[in-house]
């Protein structure tokens, strides 16, 4: 699973090519076109004004990349699907439209089966990688099939924070040929090679995801915000019963012992999945999450 286009090759390139040699199958689902990607874009195209029909070119265009990458790690045109949801907009799209967003995950994993899921990170800064973590893990959980293996990856924070656990070894050629890929992505490569190349020549590693079936609890927060932020501080939850959301002061919050926040929201008897974020609705340049979220 990959939010933009380009997850696919920092985040998995040698992933896929050690399943291809092994003789699996692979199958890529793209759940944005990243078009929403105004710099790289104005760089490129030496424009300062974006709109519509602009921002749907340039998400063909990256597309087309994401199809010469996986040409180049030896997958197939048709193990290749787009959904098209909107690029900086997962977030957005996971509280307002959960059912039909969980019901065109369930629909793919119906359709490919797998053993084997690697997903962005919980802990990933970039918003839209978060929360595709939040709305896999809530579609294989109320998928029938048989739950695969999730491994999470890590793109943007720091890779002790949520990687570590599971390491892939390695080849000259496999890295290699996954920083070829990475060339196809041509639009990102001209005004952010650096990065780019920085975070793909990270080795490999991937957090093994553990599916927990318990009943709710009060879940203990990880996060001590300061009490100037308070008044502009939302919470919001995810699990299998929808999407919930409160202004800082009337989450349903208590203190501990030891003053750290505990959230009683979740029904009595729940099981699954369930996950927290704590955001602030300003706008802001910054894209990036400073909290992000947390599985309770």
């Amino acid at each position: 699973m990959s939010p933009h286009p380009d997850d696919e090759s920092i985040a998995t390139g040698e992933l896929i090519q050690q399943v291809r040699q092994s003789g699996g199958q692979v199958r890529i689902l793209l759940l944005t076109n990243g078009d929403n990607n105004p710099w790289p874009q104005r760089w490129m195209e030496r424009r300062l004004r974006i709109g519509a029909d602009e921002r749907r070119r340039w998400g063909e265009r990256r597309r087309g990349e994401v199809a010469q990458a996986l040409a180049r790690l030896g997958v197939e045109p048709d193990a290749f699907e787009a959904l098209g949801w909107p690029d900086m907009g997962i977030t957005d799209r996971l509280c307002s439209q959960l059912a039909p967003s969980l019901a065109a995950l369930t629909k793919a994993l119906d359709a490919i089966q797998p053993n084997l899921l690697a997903l962005p990170a919980l802990g990933d800064h970039h918003p839209d990688h978060g929360a595709a973590h939040v709305l896999t893990r809530l579609a294989v959980a109320s998928w029938e099939g048989a739950a695969p293996q999730m491994l999470a990856y890590l793109v943007h924070g720091r890779e002790g924070e949520v990687t570590g656990r599971v390491k892939l070894d390695s080849s000259v050629g496999l890295h290699a040929n996954k920083m070829a890929a990475l060339g196809c992505h041509l639009s990102q490569m001209a005004l952010s090679g650096k990065r780019m190349r920085r975070l793909a020549d990270r080795p490999e590693r991937y957090r093994l995801v553990k599916t927990d079936d318990r009943e709710a609890s009060p879940s203990v927060l990880p996060w001590q915000p300061p009490s100037a932020l308070h008044p502009w501080l939302h919470l919001l939850m995810a699990d299998g019963s929808g999407v919930h959301s409160w202004p800082w002061a009337k989450a349903p919050l208590a203190r501990d012992g030891q003053g750290r926040y505990v959230l009683h929201a979740r029904a009595d008897g729940a099981r699954g999945p369930a996950f927290a974020k704590l955001h602030m609705n300003l706008p802001s340049p910054w894209i990036f999450d400073r909290w992000g979220w947390c599985e309770l």
